[in-house]
């Protein structure tokens, strides 16, 4: 199945017209014809099925046949990964992880952060693509850049973790920490790690310091492994 993604299709429409490149793509790149049928997602947990009406490139017309609503998972996974200093390291963090099954994403900017500006513009192209990819219904919260020290005033519930590379008797490995069916908030820092001052404010906030494994990863990697420990634990 090659699913589609339109945030504005809606269940109470009876028809629905694509915008004009995803018109273009449907139709000069994929060769899709009046009664083809192509399934859409809102992103929000809604698969339609739809038949092409009107086979225009420039703005393709389809009937909604049905749809079908999926349930959002009974656990939920916020990331607050800091950008790496090559961005494609960072956009291979977001598209594995969305295939995998995160649900919010936060790019932090830490005291040892190579990379200050962040544009999520790309970022969030990325998402949409892995989500239509691995078929996937809802599409993941990406958030804007902030520092991890404002981050840290928020009110955050959940089960909260900091993996730092501290020396730090208290650390447990993630994977003996989850709890399936909850709310999760993990910190991932930047390739220096965290700062002192960062790793202290974090745990005065409730966050419980992890260690992913007996190996030094790489932001992304970590972040990552992270992901799937999460998923995995609440298969």
């Amino acid at each position: 199945m090659q699913l589609f993604y339109a945030p504005a299709i809606d269940k109470e429409q009876s028809t629905f017209t694509f915008d004009k490149d995803e018109s273009k793509h449907i139709i000069r790149v994929l060769r899709k014809k009046e009664g083809d049928i192509l399934f859409v997602t809102n992103g929000r947990g809604t698969l339609f099925e739809t038949r092409i009406s009107l086979a225009s490139d420039r703005s393709c017309l389809t009937d909604i046949v049905g749809y079908t609503d999926k349930e959002q998972t009974p656990f939920r996974l916020h990331l607050a990964v800091a950008p790496t200093k090559m961005n494609e390291r960072y956009e291979w963090f977001l598209e594995k992880a969305t295939e995998i099954g995160i649900h919010e994403i936060t790019p932090i900017i830490c005291d040892h952060s190579e990379r200050k500006v962040v544009k999520t513009e790309r970022f969030e192209k990325i998402i949409q693509s892995a989500m239509k990819q691995s078929l996937q219904l809802h599409l993941p919260q990406l958030n804007e850049p902030i520092t991890l020290k404002e981050f840290l005033k928020q009110d955050h519930q959940g089960a909260l973790y900091i993996a730092h590379c501290e020396d730090d008797q208290t650390k447990e490995l993630l994977k003996n920490k989850i709890q399936p069916q909850e709310n999760y908030l993990l910190l991932v820092g930047p390739e220096g790690d965290f700062s002192p001052v960062e790793i202290k404010i974090a745990l005065e906030k409730g966050f419980k310091p992890v260690s992913l494994g007996h190996t030094r990863l790489r932001t992304e990697t970590a972040a990552l492994v992270a992901c799937h420990s999460f998923v995995f634990a609440n298969e």
